[in-house]
């Protein structure tokens, strides 16, 4: 008996053997490859890795408690979805928006909607999918603040915490750590727990979790883990962002399998909100790293989520639900008339059960292989020909190349203009209305110079932060409400770092003096001191000839009616460049000034110019743009042999591009003005 215990025990270690060491082996590997982009960065790095099939992990200061940003909404939602499950919340109630419950920062209510009444479910989504800061509150407001931590302890992630609602600093229930770390804490170690109990259905219940990944697989965010991902990669995860903080946790749906990941940075050196910002980069090589390590194998295929969130049922989203609906609306007789909206909601489930019903099949209301198998091929949104047609048709080519005319380009339009007179010299859709992201600024200031010119005492006049201009979400000059500079220092911070909050600040101040021209106009509000302030940005604009701009704000962050084309560009910093003041500061590679607050105490700014050409002579100018709707944006003026010339790049793919894109556009203008 004792031989053959003995014996068993030696099966059990010998068959255990290779995994513990296959487990540490990759582990060891992995973090011979994470290291070294750790230690290049300049920021605070936590991250946590896990393979869930294998067990393979790397941790790397993974139970240091980091400030989460929005990260922190993934578990605010499994407290929702835990609620529900208890009866103690109604996803299917109404929950009217008031304008006190709007906020500013990431999301769509707040900015695209006057009034609107949702449910509790869609708040989730759009704090998920969109990080709506609004609907967050909103799903807060329903589950009480405090429930998410107890929640969270009770999970065995005792440093998860939600500490106030979203730009509501005075709500906190935890002051010290709202101090600390803002809106939200956690470890890297946590988050991965709270991965891998959803992938394996165990928060909650199995379909609870299969809904909030649901969720997260609609996270519209792919510039971190995902962004270097292979196309077509699934990943469900949610991420965060604040100035000196960028966060990123989910599930990676590899061909090996999923692997739950979680990256957290504070601190970071670099706090622009350009694509190409260091922490967001890390993030995607960091992810990138992961999938190539677990997956050396390229050809193998992308897996999908688990196999139940194949199916498609009531709370689906996204481009197959539509698909769905086009094709119920053609297979189903009468035509249930399903708007193609990507919600699979209560209507399409009555249609998908009608269709059942119809080829006698269960009638659950789930679409699964034997729904696809019935309805036949799927309805695209326009008609796509037999593909028996389209391999018969002849496929022709475009002529060779031509060895003369501009450069191949990666902007969707640019335009160069003579720098002496404002003339434009060539282009390609310079007058395509386009999205200008912060080349918006120049308009801000011009309008700003021209009122100065007016009036020189309003340059040295003191503009005082309110807490709209400081709560601007992107781009920053990173001055707080209550703090205080001249007009004058105030268009470096506007115009360097490229500062969406030095901006609203600009046309509250500006726009109040605008309205005193009205003698009617008494005791204006901010918001009609900023709304007279847009109405001299256009006015302005049509003034110097500007035929194809609209300005809705003085900052560029997306708006569907703010535009404006390359050609009126070139037009707005010709007019711009002949103010002196202007040319200064947007030739200024760095600035410093000493702000002082209402409150008595001083602190020093220190703002870089986004503008990188500034380092090679010649260049003089003049303002950066970057938003995820217009793509890296650059406006520049050059210097060489006795000529100037003003270049517009509209679209560019990043930022390296813009700078490549203006670069070879100049060269080829200079070599065409040779005799």
């Amino acid at each position: 008996m004792t031989l053959q215990r003995t014996l068993f025990a030696i099966i059990v270690v010998v068959t255990a053997l290779p995994t513990v060491t296959i487990r540490a082996r990759q582990s060891n590997e992995l973090g011979d490859k994470l290291n070294p982009l750790v230690q290049a960065h300049e920021g605070q790095v936590s991250i946590a890795v896990k393979h869930l099939k294998t067990g393979a992990e790397f941790y790397l200061e993974a139970d240091r408690a980091m400030p989460t940003a929005s990260l922190i909404k993934f578990p605010v939602m499994i407290e929702a979805y835990r609620q529900q499950a208890l009866g103690k919340v109604d996803f299917d109630k109404r929950i009217d928006v008031k304008a006190e419950d709007k906020v500013p920062g990431s999301g769509i209510l707040t900015s695209h909607f006057s009034s609107v009444s949702l449910s509790l479910r869609d708040a989730i989504q759009l704090m998920i999918a969109f990080s709506d800061n609004t609907a967050t509150n909103l799903v807060v407001d329903q589950i009480g603040l405090p429930s998410t931590a107890e929640a969270m302890e009770k999970l065995g992630c005792s440093n998860t915490k939600i500490h106030a609602k979203v730009y509501k600093r005075e709500t906190s229930i935890f002051p010290d750590r709202s101090e600390k770390f803002g809106l939200g804490s956690t470890t890297a170690r946590e988050m991965i727990s709270l991965l891998e109990r959803l992938e394996k259905g165990e928060l909650v219940s199995p379909a609870a979790c299969e809904a909030m990944k649901r969720h997260l697989l609609a996270c519209d965010d792919n510039t971190k883990l995902k962004k270097l991902l292979p196309p077509g990669t699934k990943m469900a995860h949610k991420t965060g962002a604040v100035s000196a903080t960028r966060t990123d946790a989910g599930l990676i749906y590899s061909p090996s399998g999923a692997i739950a990941i979680c990256v957290l940075t504070n601190d970071n050196k670099d706090q622009t909100w350009t694509d190409d910002n260091a922490a967001q980069m890390l993030c995607a090589k960091i992810g990138k790293t992961v999938y190539d390590h677990f997956n050396p194998d390229a050809e193998t295929k992308p897996a999908t989520p688990s196999e139940s969130s194949n199916q498609l049922q009531v709370g689906s989203l996204g481009e197959l639900v539509e698909a769905l609906q086009r094709t119920l609306n053609a297979r189903l007789t009468p035509s249930p008339k399903l708007s193609s909206d990507g919600d699979f909601g209560p209507a399409t489930e009555a249609a998908v059960k009608a269709f059942q019903k119809q080829s006698e099949l269960p009638e659950t209301g789930i679409v699964d292989a034997a729904v696809w198998s019935k309805l036949g091929p799927i309805v695209e949104p326009q008609e796509v020909p037999d593909p028996k047609i389209v391999n018969a048709s002849k496929q022709t080519k475009a002529p060779l190349d031509p060895l003369v005319g501009p450069p191949w380009v990666s902007c969707t339009s640019w335009a160069i203009a003579d720098g002496s007179s404002g003339k434009l010299l060539a282009g390609v859709d310079e007058n395509e209305l386009r999205d200008p992201a912060s080349t918006t600024k120049i308009m801000t200031a011009l309008v700003v110079l021209q009122m100065v010119q007016a009036h020189p005492e309003y340059l040295d006049e003191i503009v005082t932060f309110s807490t709209a201009a400081d709560q601007t979400s992107g781009s920053t000059a990173a001055i707080r409400a209550g703090e205080q500079l001249p007009v004058k220092e105030l268009l470096y911070g506007l115009l360097l770092p490229s500062g969406n909050d030095a901006s609203v600040a600009f046309a509250e101040h500006f726009g109040a003096k605008l309205l005193k021209k009205d003698t009617s106009a008494k005791d204006a509000s901010a918001k009609e001191a900023y709304d007279a302030f847009i109405a001299e940005m256009n006015a302005t604009a049509k003034r110097i000839g500007m035929k194809h701009s609209k300005f809705v704000n003085p900052h560029g962050l997306t708006d569907k009616d703010h535009k404006m084309s390359a050609s009126d560009l070139c037009i707005l910093a010709f007019e711009a460049m002949k103010n002196p003041l202007f040319r200064e500061v947007v030739s200024t590679r760095v600035h410093g000034y000493t702000v002082r607050s209402v409150q008595g105490y001083t602190r020093n700014v220190k703002w870089d110019n986004t503008n990188e050409l500034l380092g090679t002579e010649g260049y003089l100018g003049v303002k950066t743009g970057t938003t995820n709707a217009a793509g890296a944006c650059l406006v520049s003026l050059a210097e060489r042999d006795g000529q100037s010339r003003i270049c517009v790049i509209l679209g560019s793919g990043n930022s390296r591009a813009r700078y490549a894109d203006t670069r070879n556009l100049l060269r080829w203008s200079w070599s065409m003005s040779k005799p």
